[in-house]
């Protein structure tokens, strides 16, 4: 279900604008349809009011639980069943986050993650992206929402940007606590400045090598590195959210004083925050995060020269916490590895 086409029934049902409204807020805040300050029969439609229970019922079948696998740092990794069968996976975050999927497997490819790993199987709708957060918020608050999960939201760009304007305006989520997590499709500087919620925007640079680069991200739209963090700039100055550049550390390929260096000279001056996210291992890929004080020290040398950098380790590392880990053990087969990378 696309919310587009939820909105259509509505209308065609006798709903104004604001019945809609009121109804997707009740849903997207995961409180009964027919709830409200007012009673449903003295506000919503007749024809609405009698669809209710059936809408109530589709709406919750868009995504359930398969399982839910609750990690010691307070995260809580849930395998999400579609309608047709298919998975996806959401992560609850500590600090009242989740992380959401906007694509059953991806097609970008990138070499250290198992999702890329099984290549794209079709998009997720906005109804379902949305359904997501509904699904967490039945388990726990959710104040940030971020577009990491399995997927590049640029691939699906229009489900995912109506996702983002339902939750900003009906949902009760900061705008600046939307999260858009891109490779670096240059639609998204075009189409995010456009809508009327503006999302915070994260950016997997992973190296400033380009060549390195395009090994590691083989399908993700080739950028030289500073002329992809100028585009990024450009955005981060018209919204007021810093670029929140996002960097898997992988031992002996993308760790090393050659691209702290780099990173210094492209970052120094910039509206945005590196991230250093030690890798977290995948049964089967030849990958491996360096030690935790070699991380420490390259967060702590960016610190010095003047890029603000936080060492975030990956919510749920005793639970798969790996983006397409847990789908993984059911979607495929055993064995499969991709190619390393060389350093440089």
């Amino acid at each position: 279900m696309h919310l587009d086409h939820l909105r259509q029934r509505l209308r065609d049902l006798g709903a104004k604008p604001t019945h809609t409204s009121r109804l997707l807020r009740q849903w997207v805040n995961a409180r009964p349809l027919e709830g409200g300050r007012s009673l449903a029969e003295h506000f919503l439609p007749l024809g609405v009011r009698e669809q209710l229970p059936a809408l109530a019922t589709e709406l919750a079948g868009l995504a359930t639980v398969r399982s839910a696998h609750p990690a010691e740092d307070g995260a809580e990794r849930l395998l999400v069943g579609l309608a047709d069968g298919q998975t996806v996976e959401s992560v609850l975050l500590p600090r009242d986050g989740v992380c959401v999927s906007t694509q059953v497997g991806c097609a970008v490819g990138c070499v250290f993650c198992m999702t890329g790993q099984g290549g794209l199987l079709r998009q997720v709708s906005s109804g379902e992206i949305v359904a997501q957060v509904v699904l967490a918020r039945q388990r726990r608050p959710v104040k940030k929402v971020v577009f990491m999960g399995m997927g590049e939201p640029a691939h699906n760009l229009d489900a995912v940007m109506d996702a983002i304007t339902v939750l900003g305006l009906e949902g009760g989520i900061g705008h600046k606590q939307l999260v858009f997590s891109t490779v670096g499709d240059a639609r998204v500087f075009e189409r995010l400045p456009q809508g009327p919620v503006k999302p915070a925007l994260a950016l997997s640079l992973h190296s400033t090598f380009a060549d390195k680069r395009a090994e590691l991200l083989p399908r993700a739209p080739r950028w030289e590195p500073a002329e992809l963090v100028e585009a990024a700039e450009r955005y981060a100055r018209a919204t007021g959210y810093p670029i929140q550049y996002q960097w898997t550390l992988l031992a002996g390929i993308n760790d090393g004083d050659d691209e702290l260096e780099r990173i210094a000279t492209l970052l120094q001056g910039r509206y945005a925050m590196m991230n250093f996210i030690p890798y977290n291992s995948n049964e089967g890929l030849p990958f491996s995060r360096p030690d935790g004080e070699r991380a420490a020290e390259m967060a702590r040398h960016l610190n010095r020269r003047g890029v603000l950098t936080r060492l975030r380790w990956s919510a749920g590392q005793d639970i798969d916490g790996g983006c397409g880990q847990l789908r993984a053990r059911e979607a495929l087969p055993r064995g499969r590895r991709a190619i390393p990378i060389q350093a440089a």
